[in-house]
């Protein structure tokens, strides 16, 4: 008997490809990678502080629709198309996160889908 499920809600953006928003498997949660997309209009928020921002709500939803939250991130992964944004990414994610801050990876990649300047994936550890 499998102990994994889909995770799935209207607050992020729709999975545009092969995959699911989260998967979850016992108490941890993968959550796909995100851009920044509007949910409503699925369209592309402008500007890299705007993309930062609508990414943490991004991941946020799934997070919430997981039975968690962003503090509950042990592991967040960030593609970067310049990492001369790294700074901002940083002053960003303060402002969501809170210590202890989860382990985190940055990388800096040459594009993202529908030309996204910034995409993040995440794995969560929730309670038991």
């Amino acid at each position: 008997m499998s102990n994994r499920s889909v995770i799935s809600t209207p607050n992020a953006p729709a999975a545009i490809g092969t995959y699911s928003q989260a998967v979850k498997v016992g108490n941890t949660v993968y959550l796909s990678g995100q851009i920044a997309l509007n949910p409503e209009s699925m369209e592309l928020v402008v500007g890299i502080e705007e993309q930062i921002h609508q990414v943490f709500k991004n991941l946020a939803a799934v997070a919430q629709a997981a039975g968690g939250n962003l503090c509950d991130i042990a592991k967040l992964n960030i593609f970067l198309t310049d990492l001369a944004h790294f700074p901002l990414v940083n002053e960003i994610m303060a402002q969501h996160f809170e210590e202890p801050y989860p382990a985190r990876a940055a990388v800096g990649v040459a594009q993202l889908p529908k030309d996204a300047d910034v995409e993040m994936d995440a794995v969560i550890c929730l309670g038991d």
